[in-house]
């Protein structure tokens, strides 16, 4: 188990990780209306929450983990004083124009169509949810076991799981699609094409309907 500290420190300094984070954090700024509000599902330690909050967004941030916001409250201090960034303890308790989910955070939900109910309680008609999750069909993945020995699942039924304590999900984008109607429908996926083999995160963008 990493403490707030270690994974926040471990994720900075992780230059392909800070890639993957500011090509996320650009598509959602492009995205959002100047000084729309938004939520940070599974905010981790803040780091996205303090960019949108500094873009002018009054952004609520929402972890499970403990020590997660704990770093965060250390981290986006003085964002949390000034009330740019709002902390709640459910993420049923804003109204948001966004909702977004970075570094496969909706990969540990066994059930998307639950989620996208209560998610559709919190964004505005009109508004969106961006997830990055974990590309099932990212060819790096192929040398592990686990990988192989999952292809027929995810072709049948679009998903799988794999025996580990976090118990992470693997979804085809289909599979997320289906379980977000009624209540929104995927608009965008990102990379498509080869970029599905080569890229060990892809993006999905639902438009609340």
């Amino acid at each position: 188990m990493h403490t707030g500290e270690q994974y926040h420190n471990f994720m900075l300094a992780s230059q392909r990780d800070q890639m993957v984070r500011d090509r996320f954090q650009q598509v959602a700024l492009n995205l959002l209306p100047a000084g729309a509000d938004i939520l940070d599902f599974g905010a981790g330690t803040g780091i996205d929450a303090k960019v949108y909050a500094a873009h002018g967004h009054p952004t609520f941030v929402y972890d499970p983990s403990e020590p997660m916001c704990g770093h965060l409250a250390q981290y986006c201090r003085d964002e949390i004083a000034r009330k740019a960034i709002i902390e709640i303890a459910s993420p049923l308790a804003c109204k948001v124009q966004a909702v977004t989910a970075n570094f496969a955070v909706l990969n540990h939900f066994a059930d998307h169509a639950l989620l996208f109910e209560d998610l559709s309680h919190v964004v505005h008609r009109g508004g969106f949810v961006l997830a990055s999750m974990l590309n099932p069909y990212y060819l790096g993945d192929a040398r592990y076991g686990w990988w192989r020995a999952n292809i027929m699942n995810l072709l049948r039924r679009g998903h799988y799981a794999i025996p580990s304590e976090s118990r992470i999900h693997r979804f085809t984008p289909r599979a997320v699609a289906r379980a977000a109607v009624p209540h929104f429908r995927l608009e965008r996926l990102i990379p498509r094409g080869f970029g599905l083999a080569t890229d060990l995160y892809m993006f999905l963008l639902f438009r609340r309907l």
